[in-house]
């Protein structure tokens, strides 16, 4: 009994010090308490995002589509849920560093454009746990595309910035896509 008690109080202590963090309410609250305090930091990332649909083992699978959808040149009305690997490098066996977990869908009959609405969920390093949330338009024809970043959790919390985003490969037979990410973000 006195083990099972003492890996309880462990668990705990566990997810109040996530980070480095407290994450119970009153930790938050002393948090925001201290804001006005604490110096703005700016941090930046470059990696890539995998958006496997085809295979045995994809990475996006679609959820939902339209009636029209296979009718349509632009895929109007198909979503997908993602939980894509972000690499260091743009091979899919590069250092993963976390995922990009999530959900879009095809939102025009004029081009390929997209709605997006995910987290950046970093594994890795000190940012292990971590979260940048993203939500925004993607005009997938355009070479460079600027996705907001709407919040953050953990050491990210209170994260504001941009995602430029850009298509580093394109299979048009399987649809499968490797996006190159550059991030700046201002967070405390």
């Amino acid at each position: 009994m006195k083990k099972f008690l003492f890996m309880i109080c462990l668990l705990i202590a566990n997810l109040h010090s996530t980070l480095g963090l407290n994450l119970s309410p009153k930790g938050v609250e002393k948090w925001f308490k201290n804001l006005s305090h604490a110096k703005e930091k700016m941090t930046k990332f470059h990696f890539y995002f995998h958006d496997i649909v085809s295979g045995n083992d994809p990475s996006a699978i679609q959820i939902a589509q339209a009636n029209i959808t296979s009718l349509s040149p632009t895929s109007f009305g198909l979503v997908r849920m993602m939980d894509n690997p972000m690499t260091i490098g743009p091979n899919i066996n590069s250092e993963i560093i976390g995922r990009a977990q999530g959900i879009y869908g095809f939102t025009s009959f004029e081009d390929r454009e997209l709605l997006m609405t995910f987290n950046f969920v970093f594994t890795l390093g000190k940012y292990n746990g971590s979260t940048l949330s993203i939500l925004g338009h993607n005009r997938a024809s355009r070479e460079y595309r600027e996705l907001p970043v709407v919040g953050g959790s953990g050491v990210f919390r209170l994260a504001r910035g941009t995602v430029t985003a850009r298509t580093y490969w394109y299979n048009a037979t399987t649809r499968d896509v490797i996006i190159e990410c550059h991030v700046i973000i201002l967070h405390y």
